[in-house]
């Protein structure tokens, strides 16, 4: 199978059903970004912590169903995987257990760390631009409630997850100055 096919030239791509669509549609913008934060995610493993991996590679995957998600028209599509809300309650679930492990947070944190730390800072702050994306697409056209669910949960997790890695690097959390 060749990669390329020379359909996208024109700036127009394909979504599920094969409708075609210009390439900035607001569609296009929300599978794309999501496809960002996917990237960064899998840029952090392996983070050197298998409890933090497998989670990792799971939400990955999570993604890539977000993705097929955003891209068919059709929210009710039974062909098209869909994101579900036992999906966010497990992402709540996995930010329970490392929250347990991590001090009670007093202020906002910077951004950074350790540089699992900080990948995953970085991914947590497209994964909010993924959200903003997802909720403009929904302002237009209909998506999987649970997608946009997950996607700000999603960033909270990473959140937690930055810390987790700080944390156990031995690298302080770093406050602003007003």
């Amino acid at each position: 199978m060749k990669i390329y096919t020379g359909r996208g030239d024109e700036g127009m791509t394909d979504l599920r059903d094969m409708s075609r669509v210009s390439k900035t549609s607001p569609r296009i913008e929300a599978y794309g970004t999501v496809d960002e934060v996917n990237s960064l995610v899998g840029m952090v493993r392996p983070s050197g912590y298998d409890d933090l991996d497998e989670k990792l590679e799971a939400i990955q995957n999570h993604l890539h169903i977000i993705q097929a998600d955003f891209a068919s028209p059709d929210k009710d599509d039974p062909d098209t995987p869909h994101i579900e809300d036992h999906h966010v309650a497990k992402l709540e679930d996995w930010m329970d257990t490392f929250d347990e492990e991590l001090d009670p947070l007093q202020s906002f944190i910077l951004p950074g760390g350790s540089r699992p730390g900080a990948k995953l800072h970085h991914a947590r702050s497209v994964c909010r631009r993924a959200e903003r994306r997802a909720v403009a697409l929904a302002a237009d056209e209909p998506v999987n409630d649970a997608s946009v669910a997950y996607l700000n949960r999603l960033s909270d997790a990473l959140f937690v997850f930055a810390r987790l890695v700080n944390k156990r690097e031995g690298v302080r959390e770093s406050s602003p100055e007003y």
